[in-house]
């Protein structure tokens, strides 16, 4: 619609100024203004509506031939009817269809030269946009790609110091490990993993780190269904649960309870990620998995993606994602 209004405009200045032309050698200026706007109006609404639907050049310019003739006729005919000056009869007709093919082609040419640079304008913006979000992708992957073999290494450790004191234990880590690693690389390969496939990998996680913790971790998800068939990225609530029980629960003795909870409205999805741990201390806030998770927001979601921080009332820390939905 503003397209069509931006044509209207630049039609009627176009005609105005043509008709200014003329009454320097015609008068009076309003039959020029008349006959210019019919003319100008019936090139622009017949010409230029059907080149848009025609856009092989050979078919263009052959319709051009017949339509440009026309509608310059059909605007000399509404001037006459609208001034009650002249008709077809006169002897200066073909002159006045002369010039009104002039710029009636001069016209067209300008809206075709027009048309074609904002299509190559478009083109641009979108191999531009397709670059950028080729960018994106290889940095949230390489994003990604940080925090799994941080995790792996860590517990293939692990295993490798229970191998020997707690084969049992060893074994029963590993069929863990196996777990995460399977439901890590089908979220990794969909199009469409959801809030649930990250809450399976974290009770996997966990389970894994119960295996160190004994009794010292626990943990709670409270996450109603709708929020859990959410569109989410792969391996952000992680580092949180992480970081939780990194700089909370292991600090601390007697360990705590990591909770997790999410609420889903029209606009946002926000997940908690809570400890009962020690709080924070220093600046673990600014921690490299943090750090990832908020370039991973940053990326994906701009300004509406943000991750909060503080200290809870009763002890421990609180980290919520906001997430538009």
């Amino acid at each position: 619609m503003k397209k069509v209004l931006y044509y209207l405009i630049a039609t009627f200045a176009f005609n105005t100024a043509i008709a200014a032309v003329l009454n320097l050698f015609m008068t009076p200026f309003w039959h020029q203004f008349v006959f210019s706007q019919c003319i100008g109006f019936s090139v622009m609404t017949i010409n230029v509506g059907l080149a848009h639907f025609v856009k092989s050049p050979v078919p263009r310019v052959a319709m051009l031939s017949i339509t440009l003739p026309a509608s310059v006729a059909l605007g000399l005919t509404l001037g006459f009817a609208i001034t009650g000056v002249g008709g077809w009869g006169e002897g200066y007709v073909l002159r006045v269809m002369a010039m009104g093919l002039f710029f009636g082609l001069i016209g067209v040419i300008t809206f075709l030269l027009y048309e074609r640079i904002e299509m190559e304008a478009s083109q641009r913006e979108l191999i531009k946009g397709e670059s950028e979000k080729r960018e994106i992708e290889a940095n949230l992957k390489m994003l990604q790609a940080q925090i799994e073999p941080h995790f792996l290494f860590n517990t293939l450790a692990n295993v490798g110091s229970l191998i020997d004191s707690d084969p049992r234990l060893a074994k029963k880590l590993l069929e863990r490990l196996n777990d995460w690693l399977r439901i890590a690389l089908v979220r990794a390969r969909s199009s469409n993993a959801n809030l649930g496939d990250e809450l399976d990998m974290l009770e996997n996680y966990l389970q894994i780190l119960k295996i160190r913790f004994g009794e010292r971790l626990r943990w709670r998800i409270d996450v109603p269904e709708d929020a859990r068939q959410s569109v989410f990225p792969p391996m952000l609530l992680q580092p949180l649960v992480e970081n939780a029980v990194r700089h909370g629960i292991e600090p601390k003795l007697g360990g705590g309870e990591i909770g997790i909870r999410a609420t889903l409205d029209a606009s946002t999805l926000r997940i908690e990620v809570s400890d009962s741990g020690v709080g924070l201390i220093g600046d673990e806030g600014g921690g490299a998995g943090l750090t990832n998770v908020r370039a991973r927001l940053a990326a994906l979601f701009g300004a509406k993606g943000r991750l909060k921080l503080e200290n809870k009332a009763g002890g421990g820390v609180a980290a919520t994602l906001e997430l538009p939905k």
